[in-house]
């Protein structure tokens, strides 16, 4: 075993804990179910998937991150609710995906872009909550509940 590397991965996996903690405290701030514990999971779940990809033998680490993409789209699509013409879910779901994407770049040790983009996705989901950058529209069809 060698304990350098097995630092170097663990680090990495608390890494991509932190940032999807991060980007689920806007969430929590905001009363939203989903928040810490679930973006925590989902960056650090597909960190792991990332790791993992690059210590088989014989794996092509892409298909592993192909299949992180469509299992986080999957989740995504149980996220996402209809209601008549409404459209719930949509905000948590794309965030979700990009969470993914941001524990997968840690996982393949792209430090800097995995956290420009985590403050990125916050900043997105902060940034709705700014009254004179998200002005309320009575006929609005953006999810009130999931912003």
């Amino acid at each position: 075993m060698d304990w350098a590397l097995e630092l170097q991965l663990a680090s990495r996996t608390i890494f991509a804990t932190v940032l999807g903690g991060l980007i689920g405290l806007e969430r929590l701030w905001h009363h939203r179910e989903a928040s810490v514990r679930t973006y925590a999971s989902v960056a650090m779940g597909a960190c792991v998937f990332a790791l993992i990809s690059q210590h088989i033998p014989g794996a092509e680490p892409s298909r592993m991150a192909a299949n992180i993409v469509v299992g986080i789209g999957f989740l995504g699509a149980g996220i996402i609710m209809q209601n008549g013409n409404r459209a719930y879910g949509l905000t948590t779901a794309a965030t979700i995906w990009a969470t993914a994407a941001v524990g997968t770049g840690v996982g393949y040790g792209m430090y800097v872009l995995s956290s420009l983009s985590a403050l990125i996705v916050f900043l997105i989901l902060a940034a709705h909550h700014v009254p004179w950058l998200s002005p309320k529209h009575e006929n609005s069809t953006e999810d009130k509940s999931d912003s």
